[in-house]
């Protein structure tokens, strides 16, 4: 029950995926640890690979009708993958099971992941939901370049901690420092979450082995099929209306992540 469950959920992240370009991504962990039934950090990395494989499909998608901007994409991909990287190699599996603790709590690497995961879709939340109340400037080249690498930085650490793509971040970025149209930053940010989630994954699988193959790819292909049907619905669909609906779905997601580790 649980497995057909998690894959129903599949095709919904995979659909979400391709109609944002980045908002679906960030309920793949909640899905694999609550449906699947799956540790929090075996989680993080499987959503590397699902929401990396996905992302990659629905790139080739976009890029084949022109709308990937290939040069922002690199300018944006480069500081993000070697941070990625060396979360996923060097940190995520050498916390400690148990990172606090007195004689009253005890903060555990499980717990302490789940919340902070919780606090990120907050986060994605809010900014899906209040994508208005962003403030078009005219930043100048250098600053520009400035923020565009610190955003890919900021990136490359979700992605390495809780195994989210980042669009949620990556998109308003391309908007609004790189002057990118919409429909051109959703296609673009699927290359950069592609590139930042896969190089991720192969931190992955250099620090432990025993990956379930035989669950992750026919999750990743469920999700694909998911990601070219939410392109495809992508032309019918308000996508103002389209991301603050989702952008409530998540925060309710958020609250019951919390709660439910509480």
């Amino acid at each position: 029950m649980h497995l057909y469950l998690s894959y129903f959920f599949a095709l919904f992240i995979g659909i979400s995926l391709g109609l944002t370009g980045g908002g679906g991504s960030i309920l793949t962990v909640p899905v694999l640890v609550y449906a699947a039934k799956i540790e929090p950090v075996t989680a993080t990395a499987y959503s590397l690979f699902i929401v990396g494989f996905t992302s990659l499909a629905g790139a080739l998608v976009y890029l084949k009708k022109g709308l990937v901007n290939l040069r922002m994409a690199f300018i944006f991909a480069l500081p993000s993958l070697l941070t990625v990287w060396l979360i996923r190699k060097f940190l995520i599996h050498n916390l400690p099971d148990v990172l606090w603790q007195n004689s009253l709590f005890t903060l555990g690497k499980d717990w302490f992941l789940m919340l902070f995961f919780a606090v990120v879709m907050a986060v994605a939340a809010y900014k899906m939901i209040n994508d208005d109340a962003v403030e078009v400037s005219s930043p100048t080249t250098e600053t520009k370049h400035l923020k565009v690498f610190l955003s890919g930085i900021g990136v490359g650490i979700l992605s390495g901690l809780v195994g989210a793509g980042g669009g949620f971040l990556i998109v308003p970025a391309l908007v609004f420092l790189m002057r990118l149209p919409m429909y051109k930053a959703v296609a673009t940010s699927l290359v950069v979450i592609a590139l930042n989630s896969l190089i991720g994954f192969t931190g992955d699988m250099l620090s432990f082995t025993g990956i379930n193959w035989t669950f992750l790819l026919p999750f990743a292909g469920i999700a694909t099929v998911g990601v070219f049907l939410g392109i495809y619905l992508n032309r019918f669909i308000n996508q103002h209306k389209l991301k603050i609906g989702f952008g409530y779905f998540v925060l309710l997601m958020a609250a019951v992540v919390f709660f439910g580790e509480i």
